[in-house]
């Protein structure tokens, strides 16, 4: 594994010129045919230099001790702002199955959305 230091974007793009065997033109190829995309020659080409750069760059956050960093899902903290649920009878519930648009004995109706198996 190769290990570098950045000081600059230029740094980072001769680095990824460098590190162009790491990610070469025939792996873009392949990943494109995969894709079902039809590439260029300078297509291939600018996308193993943009790969090799994003894993150059990769490198350099590999070189960041984290060890003390608790896993996260999120760069920042989120918090849900709804209300909890809670359970409340509504005593007037024959006005709300009058104000349904169809109903059948004590329950709402509503369309059928899937078909019957046989």
């Amino acid at each position: 594994m190769f290990t570098f230091r950045y000081a600059n974007y230029l740094d980072i793009y001769a680095v990824s010129l460098i590190i162009a065997m790491i990610i070469d033109t025939e792996q873009v190829r392949k990943v494109a045919n995969l894709a079902r995309l039809s590439l260029t020659e300078a297509e291939e080409q600018q996308f193993t230099t943009q790969l090799s750069g994003i894993l150059a760059y990769v490198q350099q956050l590999d070189e960041i001790d984290t060890k003390d960093v608790p896993p996260t899902t999120r760069a920042i903290e989120v918090s849900n702002i709804t209300r909890t649920d809670t359970l409340e009878v509504f005593p007037e519930r024959e006005a709300i199955l009058e104000s349904a648009p169809d109903r059948e004995e004590d329950f709402f109706k509503v369309p059928k959305i899937m078909a019957d198996s046989e």
